[in-house]
Order: structure tokens, then C-alpha cells, then sequence
């Protein structure tokens, strides 16, 4: 026998792979994991085939091409009036999680404490230990999943390094607050603590609320570091393209890291973007987009037993099944596939303690038919 110790003990196959396979399995409606059986606009794909005819099929400098990440820095400053410098500050990444891994690991070390609010995604904790950190978790509980912040100043010691915040927040679909913001900024006022600002569904909110990015506040953005994700943005999640901006000192040591496990991003789909950002309808008009498939998914199982819990942003409704079952949420879930046809994943999986709220989410990043047979099918229970 080979002696071997895994660096992830405790760490198995994710929830999402399981139900995503459990609902291949059994040919049910798959609203479990995270991504639109939609396609994205034909006007991208055109733009994709161009930049490969033209020749831009070898690698991209480092941080990403210059004139997308001009693009960046232009939409951040005319949304949140924030100067990101294309050259120094914004580096594109394959994707939000490695965006948001590379960031762990450029920053945090042995024993320094980075402190989480479960119900969290999953990518966040396991990055941390594999770093030698200490996760220092704050289990936020249903309905409005809001912050206690007197409770995360009792967390806070001198070894805390990191605070990660996730606005819109997957699984929940609640927004960061103006008083959350205030409560940052005095919490973090006069320290060395840092923020990693995962902000991958920043144009998915609704109800004409706004989205506090870091970037608005200079008090809290000269610390953060802010992952964003193009395919949460344009429907593309395949194509894995994310980016993340920074001060330039933070920027320099993420790009340590990033040069080495990624070195560079797809090339023709860079430029792509670049030319589709310029359309600021497309992204401008995704909350409206969403927000009628939310409205559409809700309004279907008002009637049923599930009780809605409220959803302000992301592509994700949260219900309570308890009227239901009193089954514990993985088995509920299991059956709802077999008996209903329709996958979900319960929130336990993003909690370290699999604490069980009798909490389902489903994800209405779906066509519209798609959400119809969900529906029909639910009601059924």
C-alpha cells in the first residue's frame, strides 16, 4: 500500500453532481444546479466564430487582453463610479470559482482565519483549509438570512485575515443591506482584514433594488477583492470566463497565483466579449429578465405546500417544505425526483453541520416551458 493523506479528508462529491446525476437517472426536470437550459444570444456565438477566423487562437497575455479588461473598467465606473486601471487592477480568470480560489490562495496562510456565512457555496471552505486556514463560520438562518453583525465582531480576533461576502447570495437570494454596508465598514475600519466580495450575480437583482459592490465604497473596495463571472452575466457558464479586480498591491499577489495555475484565459472568447460588452442592453436588462422568471416560478407554487421564501436577487428560489414532509432535506429532495420528476438540492449541503432547515432550492434560470412542467409537477405533491 502507497501511504497517502488527502488534503480534503472530510471532502466528497458535490451535492450538485449527485442530483444532477440522480436527475439524469430518472428524467426529471433538473432545476437543482446552477445554470440556463437557454441559450445565449447568437450575436456572442458570431462574434466567437470572428475572433477565431481572425486569428486569435494562441494564448492571451497573462492578466487577459488589454482592450477587455478597458471594457471592465469602463462598465464598473459607469455603474458603481468606481477607477478599476485595466493594466494593474482587473485580471481575467476561467471562471468566478478559480477567480475566487486564487484569491484564497494568494492571500491566506497557515492559521489565519477567514471568517463565512453558511449557507455558503461550496468552493469557499474547502479553498481556505487547503491553505492551512481556519474557517471561522456564522450559520445565518431562514427566513431573511441576515446578518448578525454583533455575533461576526465575537468572531473577529487578531488572527482574521478575510471576511467572504456573497451579494446577490446563492443559495438564499438575499442582497447585502446599506445598513450591512455601514456595519462592514466599521467592522473593518483601522484593521488589516481583507474582503473577498464574490459578486457573480451582481445584474440579477430585483424590485428596482441596487447592488452594493465593494467597488462603491472606496472605504471598503481599497480591501476587497471582487469576482465576477461573464457566465452568469451573458448565459455561458460552459465557457468558464470571470474576472477579478482589486487594488493594484492585491492585484500583483493574485496574479502570483494565477500565472501559475492558469496562466491565461480562452483567447477568441475574450474577444468576443470585449465587442459584446459594448452593448450595455445586455446586460442591463437582465434583472427584468429574471425577475419575470421569478415572478412566473412563484406565482406557479403559491398554491402549492411549499412556502416561498423571499428571493431579492440571484437566479435561485428557496422554499420550505415542511408542510410537506418532515423527511430531512437530502432524502425530501431524493423523493421529489422520483415521485415528482423534479430535482432540487437541499440547502444542508451548503452548511458545514448540514444543519436542516426543511429548506429546497431551485434554480428559475430556465426556459419558460421548462418552468411550466416543473410547476405542473410540483403541484401535484
Amino acid at each position: 500500500m502507497i501511504a497517502f493523506q488527502s488534503k480534503l479528508p472530510q471532502t466528497g462529491t458535490t451535492i450538485f453532481a449527485v442530483m444532477s446525476a440522480l436527475a439524469h437517472e430518472a428524467g426529471a426536470i433538473n432545476l437543482s444546479q446552477g445554470f440556463p437550459d437557454f441559450d445565449c444570444s447568437p450575436d456572442l456565438i458570431n462574434l466567437v466564430t470572428k475572433a477565431m477566423k481572425q486569428g486569435h487562437n494562441q494564448y492571451a497575455p497573462m492578466p487577459g487582453i488589454l482592450p477587455l479588461r478597458e471594457a471592465i473598467a469602463a462598465k464598473t465606473q459607469d455603474l458603481y463610479g468606481a477607477v478599476y486601471h485595466p493594466e494593474n487592477e482587473i485580471t481575467i480568470t476561467a471562471g468566478g470559482t478559480q477567480a475566487i480560489f486564487t484569491a484564497i490562495c494568494a492571500t491566506i496562510h497557515p492559521n489565519d482565519e477567514v471568517i463565512i456565512f453558511e449557507p455558503a457555496y461550496d468552493c469557499y471552505a474547502p479553498a481556505i483549509r487547503l491553505m492551512g486556514g481556519v474557517v471561522k463560520r456564522m450559520e445565518l438562518e431562514p427566513p431573511d438570512y441576515r446578518i448578525n453583525w454583533n455575533m461576526v465582531r465575537r468572531l473577529v480576533s487578531s488572527r482574521t485575515k478575510m471576511i467572504i461576502l456573497n451579494s446577490p447570495h446563492n443559495p438564499t437570494g438575499t442582497i447585502l443591506q446599506e445598513s450591512d454596508i455601514r456595519e462592514l465598514i466599521a467592522l473593518t475600519n483601522k484593521t488589516d482584514i481583507l474582503i473577498l466580495s464574490d459578486e457573480v450575480y451582481e445584474h440579477i437583482i430585483f424590485d428596482g433594488q441596487p447592488h452594493r459592490s465593494m467597488a462603491r465604497y472606496p472605504e471598503l473596495a481599497e480591501r476587497s477583492l471582487i469576482c465576477a463571472s461573464f457566465g452568469k452575466l451573458f448565459h455561458i457558464t460552459g465557457w468558464k470566463v470571470g474576472y477579478c479586480m482589486a487594488p493594484a498591491w492585491l492585484t500583483a499577489e493574485f496574479r502570483k497565483i494565477h500565472q501559475f495555475n492558469v496562466f491565461s484565459v480562452n483567447t477568441p472568447i475574450q474577444f468576443a466579449l470585449t465587442e459584446f460588452l459594448q452593448v450595455k442592453e445586455a446586460y442591463l436588462s437582465l434583472a427584468a429578465f429574471y425577475q419575470q422568471k421569478r415572478d412566473y416560478f412563484r406565482a406557479g407554487l403559491e398554491s402549492s405546500r411549499f412556502k416561498l421564501l423571499p428571493c431579492a436577487g440571484s437566479y435561485f428560489q428557496s422554499v420550505n417544505y415542511n408542510q410537506l414532509s418532515d423527511e430531512k432535506d437530502v432524502d425530501f429532495a431524493k423523493r421529489l425526483i422520483t415521485e415528482a420528476g423534479v430535482a432540487a438540492i437541499p440547502n444542508s449541503a451548503f452548511y458545514t453541520k448540514k444543519t436542516d432547515f426543511g429548506i429546497l432550492r431551485f434554480c428559475f434560470a430556465k426556459k419558460q416551458e421548462t418552468l411550466a412542467k416543473a410547476v405542473e409537477q410540483l403541484l401535484k405533491l
